[in-house]
């Protein structure tokens, strides 16, 4: 009984809802019909209305990125940022680092890069402090006293103190290290009053003596156990130097196998706890190359990103090519040997003096310069031009040598009791120095002489140079800021047992003698300025030489470098005055 009622009930259900359902089926038909099937007509409009809002709004965001980009450019521009590696190219051998060592363009551009000296040279070629902070000299000109800077650390993390300075200078000084700096320290003593003093007491007064500080110091902690007389030999010096400079060695690789294609690069990289800060370099590369074909033909190709060493510009030289000429504080000259020959005579000497057309010589140069006059620059201190050497003057010249008995012949050349008037010039290979010296053979012909070329490569113009075999010499010398030219002009520096022997000239003069002396020995200025006048005299009245004008330092690169600047230096390595600012990359950057 209750199963039907149950049954009855569910059943009335069931038809109420199947009639719902039916219902709502049609009214879904019905509203389908209404609103989607009867509106198709009208898609066409909507779809036309959509593709305008969609082009509308693409044109808006197109015009957006169009002022964006516009509004970039105004606030910011392309500027240099840190970071970057740079690959230099340098003609010459790799083989020893260390600073009391190094001699060759690739040897001191590592060195300079890796080790510190108590001074160095700004961008105005001014001698300001590196790894110390101060010096002071007292009344005697005797003793100079040296302050480190705070917190100086070797780039092995050892604290750099002055027992490292004295360390280093006190090796100079050994006999057994064999270092070329030996003869300049001798009678020097070093004492080191607390960590952060040096003191150096001189047997005499030396006004230049700040000057000779400028060399790297080496590290007591890693150098000590060594014995001078092995140090040349030693890892240290070529693959694992430690220095205090800017960048620290951290690779040396060797490629080739001839000598036009042997190359060695030794990778540098920036060092974090640098006295000035962290370089803005993150690496440089210098790559040593034995042939100048081969380095010019690896910058041509953007293998290497800059190249120096050459004296002149390379006939395949890339239009877009940077040139940094820089104006070295250096003397080209014709050094007379006047010890003996027929340039012992002082009439000869003047004669060719005046023979030479110094500005045609400077106006056959690729690049602008200044002329050379005295013993001395023009920036010079006790530079006076009223000591210039005789300007050109061939009628004059000619006039001497009648004068002095040399008796021009049919064949155009001069003779003296038989004797041909004819000397020999000695110059190296470089396309520069050959293009002067036969200029010279030129202008010496119209006087009568006979000018023979011996022209050299540089190993072989070394050679020549350290035994003086040369009657003339073409050759430039480093003079630097101050005017201490004693090496080149005292006759002490003459004689075979000097240890430089760099008085080319073998000049001797008691008076320019005294005088160079007494000039490098006073600490004022005006009073330097009087005691070098003697000596200026003697060498305008002498001739012991022809000054012809400052040499530059060509340094060329692929792209501009940020931070250098083709500013007055003493030496190739110079250059570096400002490498921790060296920039080679670019980005925008907001104003």
């Amino acid at each position: 009984m209750t199963s039907n009622k149950f049954k009855k009930v569910f059943r009335r259900r069931y038809l109420k809802r199947l009639s719902q359902f039916e219902q709502l089926s049609d009214q879904t038909s019905d509203n389908f019909e209404k609103n989607f099937i009867k509106r198709l007509s009208r898609l066409e409009n909507v779809r036309l209305f959509t593709a305008t809002w969609i082009l509308g709004l693409s044109l808006l965001i197109f015009l957006v990125a169009v002022q964006t980009l516009n509004l970039s450019n105004y606030f910011q521009t392309l500027q240099p940022v840190p970071g970057g590696n740079l690959n230099e190219g340098i003609l010459g051998g790799y083989s020893n680092s260390n600073p009391i060592y190094a001699s060759s363009a690739v040897d001191q551009s590592v060195s300079s890069l890796v080790f510190a000296g108590l001074m160095r040279y700004d961008n105005n070629n001014h001698l300001v402090g590196s790894l110390a902070s101060s010096y002071t000299v007292d009344s005697s000109g005797l003793n100079y006293t040296f302050i480190l800077r705070p917190n100086l650390k070797w780039q092995d993390g050892k604290k750099l103190t002055s027992s490292d300075v004295k360390f280093t200078f006190d090796l100079i000084k050994s006999p057994d290290a064999q270092s070329p700096l030996f003869s300049s320290w001798q009678g020097i003593t070093i004492t080191t009053p607390n960590i952060s003093t040096v003191v150096f007491s001189l047997p005499n007064p030396l006004s230049s003596f700040p000057y000779s500080l400028t060399t790297g110091i080496l590290p007591e902690h890693i150098l000590k156990s060594i014995q001078p007389a092995n140090m040349r030999t030693i890892d240290f010096d070529t693959i694992t130097p430690i220095g205090s400079g800017p960048f620290k060695l951290t690779a040396v690789k060797t490629s080739g196998i001839t000598p036009q294609t042997s190359k060695q690069t030794i990778e540098l990289s920036a060092y974090e706890d640098y006295w000035q800060g962290r370089p803005k370099l993150d690496q440089i590369r210098i790559q040593a190359f034995n042939d100048q074909s081969a380095m010019t033909s690896s910058f041509n190709s953007k293998t290497i990103d800059s190249m120096s060493g050459l004296t002149d510009f390379p006939a395949s030289k890339n239009k877009n090519t940077i040139i940094y000429s820089f104006p070295l504080t250096a003397a080209n000259m014709i050094f007379f040997k006047t010890s003996s020959g027929v340039l012992a005579d002082k009439n000869v000497r003047n004669a060719l003096l005046q023979a030479t057309n110094q500005k045609q010589i400077i106006s056959s140069l690729s690049y602008k310069t200044k002329a050379v006059n005295e013993p001395l620059l023009e920036d010079q201190l006790g530079y006076n031009k009223g000591y210039a050497q005789h300007s050109f003057d061939l009628s004059n010249a000619n006039t001497i040598l009648n004068s002095d008995g040399w008796i021009m012949s049919k064949d155009g050349y001069r003779y003296k009791g038989g004797t041909k008037l004819s000397i020999s010039l000695t110059s190296s290979d470089s396309s520069e120095s050959l293009r002067n010296a036969n200029l010279l053979k030129s202008q010496w012909k119209a006087v009568g002489l006979d000018l023979k070329l011996n022209i050299l490569n540089e190993s072989n113009l070394q050679y020549s140079i350290s035994y003086h075999n040369y009657q003339a010499l073409l050759y430039g010398i480093s003079l630097g800021v101050d005017p201490d030219v004693y090496v080149y002009w005292d006759s002490s520096q003459a004689d075979p047992r000097s240890p430089f022997r760099l008085n080319l000239s073998e000049y001797s003069s008691a008076s320019a003698d005294g005088s160079l002396q007494a000039g490098r020995t006073r600490l004022d200025p005006g009073l330097r300025v009087i005691k070098y006048q003697p000596f200026l005299t003697a060498w305008q009245s002498d001739a012991p030489a022809v000054g012809l004008y400052q040499p530059r330092y060509l340094y060329l690169s692929n792209s501009k470098i940020n931070g250098l600047a083709a500013s007055s230096i003493n030496s190739s390595t110079d250059r570096y005055n400002n490498v921790v600012n060296w920039e080679i990359r670019q980005a925008k950057v907001t104003n």
